[in-house]
């Protein structure tokens, strides 16, 4: 396959989308550069699964541009931009043997049928499925039928691929499988590819860059790792890794180091511009340690909720400065709901956020 060498990148230029009254899209701009993958994260409503069929032509912009590497296909129909779109529902069809649905979109494209056939091979033995041409699609697993609608649009070698929600269909066991499988071909082709899900581990796991939709707009772009560390807003730092939100105040800054007073405890943490006064306080439930016993800085709480999930326990937790959510590897002795409990904070997973970058 040469995929390699076609993989272009997608550039939105203040792109509009509305449905009647509705704005979708909101003024968006940004680009996907060739051979990466590029996650579209949000909740339900926020416009993700828009801006991909924005992409795919099957939607057109209201306003701005759109363009697949140097062409401007803002108004071009689906059939004519070279993108294939790998749907949430696999759209095999169902009397078609395998091989059939991997060949159908070369065949209708005037692609001789040995050729077709020889291509829908190479794109099985792609994605591990070498020997089930002949099955019906209902005679594969969830995963299974995945990686034909997979194959299905490698053997097209596209410019671009899209992702709409493809793993929401299958058990949570067996998407943390097809993730990688999806991650490692697009590495191994060099795939340029938008991929949409509102899951945001999915999101971390597979992603070159994310980008997280909030309301019909951009709340925040980057890395997996910068949008975890350094999340812009309230939204951000929620959505990505299930944040608690306390208030707390910077006391000093000194050589890039803030000190945060948090009840009557402090934290060193790394300064992200705030000065001296009220923050909020974002913490990721790993970088909570609760103790039954109370030691110097620590803060007294009360156990609302524990649930055990074989390998953690989850824990909400009252304190004076609101209710935290506490993930702990330590399943061998969990606190009971009821319990006192002291919890200090751990300076990694622990962010300020300004008091004025509240929801985004």
């Amino acid at each position: 396959m040469t995929i390699k060498g076609k993989a272009a990148s997608v550039t939105f230029e203040n792109v509009v989308k509305q449905f009647g009254e509705v704005t979708a899209v909101n003024d968006v701009s940004y680009r996907v550069e060739p051979g990466t993958l590029v996650t579209l994260l949000g909740p339900s409503g926020c416009g993700k699964t828009t801006m991909l069929r924005l992409i795919a032509g099957l939607e057109m912009a209201t306003a701005g541009r759109i363009l697949i590497g140097d062409h401007d296909v803002t108004h071009l129909p689906a059939t004519d931009r070279d993108v294939c779109m790998v749907f949430q529902s696999y759209a095999l069809f169902p009397h078609m043997s395998v091989i059939e649905n991997v060949a159908y979109g070369l065949t209708v494209s005037g692609v001789k049928k040995d050729e077709a056939m020889a291509g829908a091979e190479d794109g099985l033995d792609l994605v591990g499925l070498k020997g089930y041409g002949s099955r019906l699609p209902s005679e594969l697993s969830g995963g299974q039928q995945q990686r034909v609608a997979v194959a299905r649009a490698l053997v097209l070698e596209p410019q671009v691929l899209l992702f709409d929600e493809p793993l929401s269909n299958l058990d949570a066991k067996l998407r943390r499988r097809v993730r990688e499988e999806i991650r490692d071909i697009q590495q191994s082709l060099g795939l340029t590819s938008v991929y949409v899900t509102h899951d945001q581990q999915e999101a971390l796991a597979v992603s070159d860059r994310i980008i997280v939709m909030n309301e019909a707009v951009i709340a925040q772009e980057g890395s997996p790792h910068e949008l975890y560390e350094s999340p812009a807003d309230l939204f951000v730092a929620d959505f990505i890794g299930d944040a608690s939100v306390v208030e707390a105040e910077i006391t000093a800054v000194n050589d890039g180091t803030a000190t945060v007073r948090y009840g009557e405890a402090e934290i060193a943490l790394r300064n992200r511009g705030y000065p001296p006064g009220p923050v909020h306080l974002a913490i990721r439930p790993e970088a909570v340690t609760l103790s039954e016993q109370t030691t110097e800085g620590a803060v007294k709480g009360e156990v609302l909720k524990s649930t055990y999930l074989g390998d953690h326990m989850e824990y909400s937790v009252g304190t004076e400065l609101g209710e935290l959510f506490v993930v702990d590897p330590d399943v061998g002795a969990p606190i009971a709901a009821g319990a006192d409990v002291w919890f200090t904070l751990s300076d990694i997973g622990v962010v300020t956020i300004g008091m004025e970058d509240g929801e985004g």
